[in-house]
């Protein structure tokens, strides 16, 4: 019997984002971790371990990325494999501070609207920000996340802690996808994870940006369902 699966999304996403896989995986345990109440990312981790089965895999997307990590540190003997899509393990630096505040500050002069109009060019390539469909989905999951849990996202990824410290402690087979052409995360901060946790390995999606599962499920959904069952 194959191990239950655990998603958890990214910030202003919701279950949207993994339909591909859902859709793929309708003969297994699949559980999207519920992270639209927790004040912290600590709060979002503990969330989804009182409430997941025994043992399981762990899928973190973006900001599903960050409470990923916050799970290997508080029960890492859960976790028999780990996947990670477009994310990083280090804590914000300036521009990042800055950019997050700004998306604060139109979220509370009433333009919370304009949030994903201003992440388009960051969440898909040129190529693609023209795509009826994927501009559809995107402006959906920000509609149906809102703008409270938006904001409450928001604050808990800027006080994140910094996991760099932290990754060589995962000992669990895990598998890195990251799309080249993702305004968000970069190699450099793939490969940072890359070199530290031991089992590890990398797979680039060319072509893709920051949501990759719906960009390219053609190719996400089976080199994930590999992964996971070999």
């Amino acid at each position: 019997m194959s191990l239950p699966i655990v998603l958890i999304t990214g910030q202003l996403l919701t279950d949207a984002v993994w339909q591909p896989l859902l859709d793929a995986w309708r003969d297994r345990e699949v559980i999207v971790a519920d992270n639209r109440n927790g004040e912290t990312i600590g709060d979002m981790a503990q969330d989804l371990l009182d409430s997941a089965p025994a043992k399981f895999i762990l899928i973190g997307h973006a900001m599903g990325g960050f409470v990923a990590f916050d799970v290997m540190r508080r029960a890492p003997e859960r976790v028999e494999k780990l996947i990670l899509l477009s994310t990083l393990a280090s804590a914000d630096g300036p521009a990042q501070t800055t950019r997050r505040q700004g998306y604060i500050d139109l979220v509370e002069s009433g333009k919370f609207d304009h949030v994903v109009e201003e992440r388009i060019p960051i969440l898909f390539p040129e190529a693609k920000r023209d795509d009826q469909r994927l501009l559809g989905i995107a402006r959906k999951m920000a509609a149906d996340t809102g703008a409270d849990i938006f904001l409450r996202q928001q604050r808990a990824i800027m006080a994140r802690s910094d996991s760099r410290p932290h990754l060589r402690d995962i000992k669990v087979p895990t598998l890195l996808v990251w799309g080249d052409q993702d305004g968000i995360t970069t190699r450099g901060h793939h490969d940072e994870i890359l070199q530290e946790i031991p089992d590890a390995k990398l797979e680039i999606i060319e072509g893709a940006g920051h949501l990759t599962t719906v960009e390219m499920p053609d190719v996400v959904v089976p080199l994930l369902t590999s992964f996971v069952d070999a």
